[in-house]
């Protein structure tokens, strides 16, 4: 995604004396609201306001997710107001259905603006999914923060934004643990970096012949594949944001280094469902199968989401991924690794 990744940076001390960086920009230019009435600077008159911009197919939010919720948690009756700001990265993440899935599967309470036409995204001046806006009881913008990390910075901005106005906090942090695909990446053994399949932004991509846009194409895989290349093989087109497989037995290898393989993908028809099965090296994922798939590797695309394909539970290297889809019909969009 735009969205990109970032080391963790460790614990720091919030300053003592939190600069003003501008003034808290109005959500006039939502698109919709959920889990909440359109909120207006007077609903946020008084209150210390955390704005978070996200696209909910993005694994560097997803990874952030359980610190919003957790904050939320213990910060809302102190004064606290989460927003997430969901401004999308794919065609269909504008769709409103999609996104009310995602609220609900993601366990998100705190009030969500939809941001389809980025009037919001703009009027922060705003250019990374995630991004954290930290704003006081007078609405002015105190700290930003952008991509993952610097947790135990970012809550000790809001205890002291908290402070600042008027309440007693506690000033124990909290400690989510996350599971799943929200748990944090394996940064020392990462080495591949987010990949998209649309030929606008298309790197790594090793296919003889190259991509060719917009028309169906019957591509081949090299015998080999070196460190972060990939390829497709089978008849695929390849669209601007996407490619798309156009005949059972397609199939796409990705020789990468990390401990998780994501895949954003979902049906090129709604309400379809694709079968497939991914491959490690060549064999089953065994106990390296991620959320998504079976021991066996075999999985079913049926939502447009973020799809976790591999977790391996020992230590990390060079390895071939392989995703094999049975049916035709899957819109492939983006590799992201952790």
């Amino acid at each position: 995604m735009t969205a990109h990744w970032y080391t963790p940076a460790g614990l720091h001390t919030a300053s003592a004396a939190l600069p003003v960086e501008g003034r808290l920009p109005a959500f006039d230019g939502a698109s919709g609201w959920l889990n909440s009435s359109p909120l207006t600077p007077g609903d946020l008159r008084g209150k210390v306001v955390l704005v978070n911009f996200w696209t909910y197919t993005c694994i560097n939010w997803l990874r952030q997710l359980p610190y919003l919720r957790a904050w939320t948690e213990k910060y809302g009756g102190q004064g606290l107001v989460v927003v997430g700001v969901h401004t999308p990265e794919f065609a269909f993440e504008h769709e409103a259905d999609n996104v009310r899935r995602a609220v609900k599967d993601c366990r998100i309470e705190y009030p969500v603006a939809t941001d389809n036409d980025y009037e919001v995204w703009r009027a922060f001046d705003n250019y990374f999914w995630p991004a954290l806006y930290f704003a006081d009881a007078q609405g002015h913008i105190r700290h930003h923060h952008f991509g993952e990390g610097e947790y135990q910075r970012s809550e000790m901005v809001v205890q002291q934004l908290l402070a600042e106005a008027g309440s007693d906090v506690d000033r124990a942090l909290v400690s989510p643990d996350p599971r799943g695909i929200e748990a944090a990446a394996d940064w020392a053994s990462l080495r591949t970096p987010e990949t998209y399949t649309g030929y606008e932004r298309v790197v790594g991509f090793a296919s003889p012949g190259g991509m060719r846009p917009d028309r169906a194409h019957v591509y081949a895989a090299p015998e080999q594949l070196g460190l972060n290349e990939w390829a497709l093989s089978g008849r695929w087109t390849a669209e601007a944001q996407s490619s798309r497989n156009d005949g059972a037995d397609g199939r796409i290898a990705y020789r990468f280094q990390a401990r998780d393989v994501h895949l954003v993908m979902g049906p090129a028809a709604p309400g379809t469902a694709v079968r497939y099965r991914v491959l490690l090296d060549g064999q089953p994922p065994g106990s390296a199968h991620g959320g998504d798939v079976d021991d066996q590797g075999q999985g079913s695309v049926v939502d447009q989401r973020l799809h976790q394909l591999i977790r391996q539970p020992g230590s990390v290297a060079e390895r071939t991924f392989e995703i094999i889809f049975f049916d035709p019909g899957a819109q492939v969009y983006a590799f992201t690794f952790g």
